[in-house]
């Protein structure tokens, strides 16, 4: 099986699971626990995506200076500061690591 038949495959599932997804009854999509679910996946989703393209290069692992940088935005996060402050600080510590050696 070739590649683009793969990536075919996954298009044709995704519409059909977008499109089964508006025969869902709004009585079910109402409840809370459905928008609950809905909210979580959402941020797991993003975070898996953070995390893979963070600490991965090609289907390695790699711990280089992006690792710091977005430790240091989760703590900016957490502090609640501004996020530009948060993007500005993550950017500064990535280069700082990198001029001092580290890996890109």
């Amino acid at each position: 099986m070739s590649v683009w038949t793969i990536i075919l495959a996954a298009s044709i599932a995704v519409l059909a699971i977008k499109l089964v997804g508006y025969l869902v009854p709004p009585r079910v999509l109402e409840k809370r626990g459905a928008a609950e679910t809905a909210e979580l996946v959402t941020v797991a989703l993003l975070a898996a995506l953070v995390v893979v393209q963070t600490a991965s290069v090609g289907q390695a692992l790699s711990v280089d200076a992006r690792l710091p940088a977005i430790v240091v935005a989760a703590v900016l996060l957490a502090a609640r500061a501004p996020f530009i402050l948060v993007i500005v600080a993550a950017a500064i510590t990535a280069a700082v690591l990198r001029g001092l050696g580290w890996a890109a």
